[in-house]
């Protein structure tokens, strides 16, 4: 098992070789959707990055416990209308029971991360399913004098815990500053200090979502849920926290105020977050009017699309740039990217159909190094904080390689049978494996191959009867839409082109 992975720990500000707690052993705690609404271009990063991490620990051999929770209750804006329940305002805009509504949006992440072709994590908690979990944790925070009650209303004192402890370790926030900048809000007057964060809010009589609790009815606030599940199923202290760079504060930072004094230490060793994205570079969100939901994604239907866009393409463009790096969306380079990929999958599928075969002849010693060096450079890449950039960098140095070999250009005997397998081994490695990238629509796909063969053997009998304008019509045709035919002693093969 490899021990060099090296991780960015947004903590430490700096790579850190990945040890973790338990040899062999990885505990994973990533931050999931709100599911108030449908899901958007937002959500695709975070979920195609740390399915990433997920399938390169499971590849270096780690048994690993993922765990990523769904938000359905107690989600207000700690820097907006006070006790705001997206769930609960969602439901009477959509005339649906809270629940029903957090079934339906659910539902539909599913089958996003389905068409993205992430791995389910091993453990999907719910907010609403660890009411009692929560309301422990913050008794003992309570208990231990850093958080206060006033009106129903639990919050925790964010002044006292920066007396003793380290109050913005992981955002570098100074508590100073953020007392002068924090806006005067909704229930920002029942609160000690500004900058205290709410543990448990009182439910006003028309609240749909409620609890019964030590404090009188009410429901969680957005950051006691995280750090409770994550204990529970990760236990006090785990191996790697990830979630999307906006959520290192104030989320991030309060999960780890809060665990540190109910359980009294540091909860994750490893914070891992992903950066933003940006449409046509400009930072998305509402007021932009340029969030693009992922079913508008893949059908073209929003005002900024010119075309649909495939989950595979998708992934791939999202791959192309390191995961820390910020990612601008936009038409032009959603378009390279669907070239890219498709370039690569031709590869891959001409690299299936090759078989080695030597004559005896020599090997062209300095082909057969450079290709294995890009082959080792892979995992070199992948161990240098995900860096699969520069793996999609090295696949597309091999695949004219494997272009040649199938054209001839190249011989077989130039590598070794090594080399040659070897090859093969990294692309299904980390195209399939690690990266996540699969075929799309299969069976339309089975379907154009019968078409073809069918065409293949029409041309073959138009051969046969000398009827030559017949079979030169069906090859130009073809080659005009990018597909060449070749004849071989064992039969007509087929195969596509730039």
């Amino acid at each position: 098992m490899s021990e060099q992975l090296k991780l960015h720990n947004t903590l430490s500000r700096q790579k850190e070789i990945f040890t973790p707690l338990y040899p062999g052993h990885v505990g994973m705690y990533v931050c999931g959707p709100t599911v108030s609404g449908e899901s958007h271009l937002g959500h695709a990063r975070p979920n195609i990055t740390f399915d990433v991490l997920y399938r390169y620990l499971l590849h270096l051999g780690y048994k690993v416990r993922y765990v990523r929770n769904i938000t359905d209750a107690g989600h207000f804006e700690e820097e907006g209308r006070a006790a705001e329940d997206k769930i609960a305002k969602g439901a009477l805009l959509e005339k649906l029971e809270p629940m029903e509504l957090v079934q339906k949006y659910t539902n539909l992440f599913h089958w996003a991360m389905e068409q993205f072709n992430t791995l389910p994590p091993s453990i999907e908690p719910t907010a609403t399913g660890h009411i009692v979990e929560q309301i422990e944790m913050i008794k003992k925070i309570m208990d231990a004098g850093f958080a206060y009650e006033v009106n129903g209303s639990v919050y925790f004192d964010v002044k006292k815990y920066s007396e003793g402890h380290h109050y913005g370790i992981l955002s570098g926030r100074v508590i100073e500053d953020q007392l002068e900048t924090t806006r005067d809000l909704d229930g920002q007057d029942e609160k000690r200090n500004k900058v205290d964060f709410a543990l448990w809010k009182k439910a006003p009589p028309e609240h749909l979502m409620r609890w019964p609790s030590p404090w009188g009815d009410g429901f969680p606030g957005w950051h006691i849920e995280c750090s409770a599940m994550s204990s529970k199923y990760l236990g006090k202290q785990f191996d790697i926290h990830g979630g999307g760079m906006d959520l290192q504060f104030p989320h991030h930072e309060c999960e780890i105020a809060q665990s540190e004094i109910a359980q009294g230490e540091m909860m994750a060793r490893y914070w891992v977050h992903n950066n933003m994205i940006t449409i046509n570079g400009k930072k998305m969100g509402k007021s932009y009017n340029n969030q693009i939901r992922l079913t508008e994604l893949f059908s073209g239907q929003h005002p900024l699309l010119e075309k649909g866009y495939s989950p595979m393409t998708i992934r791939f463009f999202i791959l192309q740039t390191h995961y820390r790096s910020t990612l601008d969306f936009s038409n032009e380079a959603l378009q390279a990217a669907e070239k890219g990929l498709q370039r690569l999958w031709h590869a891959y599928e001409v690299l299936q159909k090759l078989t080695y075969v030597s004559n005896g002849a020599a090997i062209n010693e300095e082909l057969d190094a450079q290709v294995i060096a890009w082959c080792r450079d892979c995992e070199t890449a992948m161990n240098d904080d995900l860096s699969t950039a520069k793996v999609l960098a090295n696949l597309f140095e091999l695949a004219p390689v494997i272009n040649s070999l199938r054209g001839g250009q190249v011989k077989m005997h130039e590598l070794n049978e090594s080399t040659f397998e070897f090859l093969k081994q990294t692309w299904q490695t980390y195209l399939i494996d690690i990266l996540g990238l699969k075929p799309e629509k299969a069976q339309d796909s089975n379907k154009l191959d019968g078409v073809l063969q069918l065409l293949i053997d029409i041309r073959k009998e138009a051969k046969g009867k000398k009827d030559y304008a017949t079979s030169d019509k069906i090859r130009n045709q073809l080659l005009s839409i990018g597909i060449q035919l070749k004849d071989e002693k064992d039969g007509t093969v087929s195969y596509a082109i730039d």
